[in-house]
């Protein structure tokens, strides 16, 4: 019985152990997806909004994306070349490119910020039917 005193608590130091590390990697995963989500929420609008480069102004491509990125909860969209919507051609046929380049910050409550880049281009052509 002497034997085995030492070792007494050990399975409990490895068990709180591993309990605090699944607890931060549950709240890294709570604090990580939902942006990198985000962020493939906006490519995707990007996508849909690149498509429509026949009925739609650059202008107004640039305007529904900066709202859907106000409705997903991304700031960096305001910043100086973060959202960059050129249209080239005329009504009948043209190419449509829509750059999104910013850096979201993720904060680990104040010990660890992790940076998520986010460079996207979409390039799609475009002919009027009518």
């Amino acid at each position: 019985m002497t034997a085995r005193r030492g070792e007494r608590g050990e399975g409990r130091v490895g068990c709180m152990l591993n309990l605090i590390l699944l607890v931060a990697v549950v709240v890294a995963a709570v604090k990580v997806i939902p942006v990198y989500y985000h962020n493939d929420q906006l490519g995707e609008a990007a996508v849909d909004i690149c498509g429509k480069g026949a009925t739609l102004s650059a202008q107004a491509m640039e305007a529904a994306l900066r709202t859907k990125a106000q409705a997903l909860g991304i700031p960096e969209i305001e910043g100086k070349g973060a959202l960059t919507v050129t249209v080239d051609g005329d009504a009948h046929g043209g190419t449509v490119a829509i750059h999104l380049k910013f850096t979201r910050k993720v904060d680990f409550f104040g010990a660890y910020t992790l940076p998520v880049e986010v460079d996207k281009r979409v390039m799609r052509s475009y002919v009027d039917s009518h």
